[in-house]
């Protein structure tokens, strides 16, 4: 049996408008020793037995949040990846005590997890569970609902993460339908020692948890998170080199302009050749025209 999900009275699973309304209680014992041996699939289409995302490591390692996004080409889960990565480093995580993990799956197919890496820049390991058998036994709920509030990790504007999604989805070709479920949201789980000790369950499909709760929970909010680099600065940068760019191509074309305007010395000796044989032809001409006219 699944963990139980309430939902709303008068909405249901899948409706646009609203927030659902999911409890956030932990998974019990139970609950974990039902889906420990559930695969989840690397970039490799490999099988790994879920419990191995989150069992403690010889190295100390007895903590993991488990991040369960949308589908591979949802815009916010992207953008909440991005900020997450820039907030949270692998750096920061191995340096507490003890060390962390963050492990990150998705519902689509394994194919696309190289694409959402470079897309993400995510320095954590990326899984799929295109079944979404962990999405249900673990209470996470499908709904397309937006809810009314944009989130605090979100940098794009709407439209501009949907022509984003759009632009991936046509690059994509072929792999464009492995993506996974549009209905799907997901959540976040932080495992301890192989408990559950902190869940969240997304009631919209920007409800993540946002970057400084997630931090506290990790034991982060005493430290300032790094400053992301903002999508307005990336575009001055961008604007920048393009100045650059077009200034050089200007000066190329001034260059190549000067060359052709200017004759060569190789065409100046061709002209001069052409004028010295005119001016002998035209001696030539005279001096005939001169001794047939003179009497004998």
């Amino acid at each position: 049996m699944a963990v139980e999900t309430t939902i709303s009275p008068g909405k249901s699973a899948g409706d646009c408008n609203g927030d659902i309304s999911v409890n956030n209680d932990r998974p019990r014992r139970k609950d974990l020793e039902r889906v420990a041996e559930y695969p989840v699939l690397d970039k490799d289409g490999k099988p790994h037995a879920f419990k191995s995302l989150y069992t403690p490591t010889d190295e100390g390692t007895s903590r993991t949040i488990i991040i369960f996004i949308r589908h591979f080409f949802c815009g916010n889960c992207q953008e909440y990846l991005r900020s997450l990565s820039s907030s949270v480093t692998p750096e920061v995580l191995q340096s507490l005590s003890p060390p962390m993990n963050i492990c990150i799956v998705g519902c689509g197919q394994p194919e696309l997890i190289p694409m959402y890496s470079r897309e993400t820049e995510c320095p954590y390991p990326i899984y799929a569970d295109p079944s979404k058998k962990l999405y249900a036994e673990l209470g996470m709920t499908r709904t397309l609902s937006l809810g009314s509030k944009a989130p605090q990790y979100m940098q794009y504007s709407l439209p501009s993460a949907i022509v984003r999604a759009i632009y991936q989805n046509i690059k994509a070709g072929r792999d464009a339908f492995k993506g996974g479920d549009y209905f799907q949201v997901g959540g976040e789980f932080l495992f301890d020692d192989g408990e559950v000790t902190w869940c969240h369950r997304m009631t919209n499909t920007r409800d993540h948890v946002e970057i400084p709760e997630l931090r506290k929970q990790l034991g982060l909010d005493g430290a300032k998170p790094p400053l992301r680099k903002t999508f307005s600065s990336g575009i001055r940068r961008n604007s920048s080199q393009l100045s650059r760019k077009l200034s050089d191509r200007r000066k190329s074309w001034s260059r190549s302009r000067d060359r052709t305007e200017k004759p060569s010395p190789d065409g100046s000796m061709m002209e001069k050749v052409k004028e010295d044989s005119a001016a002998e032809e035209k001696s030539e001409r005279q001096s005939k025209e001169e001794v047939e006219t003179t009497p004998p």
